[in-house]
């Protein structure tokens, strides 16, 4: 395949989101529209890493604080008051972002898409904007679990 607008990125997401959360954390997420208009109020925390070679681009994860806190707890099993700091918050978005976009990773290699992967990076706050440039395609996916969201962001274009 040498068209990345032939790549199934749906599936591609929905499985590696799906798999990780299964396997880390023993949460079942649920898709929703993706055209729902979701405001993350408060603070927010997003994990990006990026993607280097054949294909080029970057896969986002954010969620609000108050959902990165439930997913700490998640994954490292522990009660919420057990969190030390904001510190192990970040370093467990830093690497659902890193396992979901590794499993992707892998799905573009298997396609003829041989890329590399950035070591994650952690932006928080109430008021930023992530801005991709120049990309070919981007898909949002918009997951929830309970009462909350998280929002899964890609974008690629063709690489060297």
């Amino acid at each position: 395949m040498d068209d990345i607008n032939g790549l199934d990125l749906n599936f591609f997401v929905t499985t590696a989101i799906a798999e990780v959360f299964e396997t880390m954390l023993s949460i079942d997420l649920k898709e929703i529209d993706k055209d729902c208009q979701v405001k993350m109020e408060g603070n927010t925390i997003t994990g990006t890493v990026s993607f280097a070679g054949k294909i080029m681009g970057s896969f986002n994860f954010i969620s609000t604080d108050k959902c990165a806190r439930m997913l700490t707890v998640a994954m490292l099993g522990m009660e919420e008051n057990e969190i030390e700091g904001q510190e192990e918050i970040n370093d467990v978005i830093g690497e659902l972002s890193n396992m979901v976009g590794g499993d992707i990773k892998s799905r573009f290699c298997d396609s003829g898409f041989e890329t590399q992967l950035s070591i994650p990076s952690i932006t928080s706050g109430t008021d930023y904007k992530i801005q991709i440039r120049d990309f070919v395609r981007k898909e949002r996916y918009i997951f929830e679990h309970k009462e909350h969201k998280i929002i899964v962001e890609i974008f690629i274009k063709p690489g060297s």
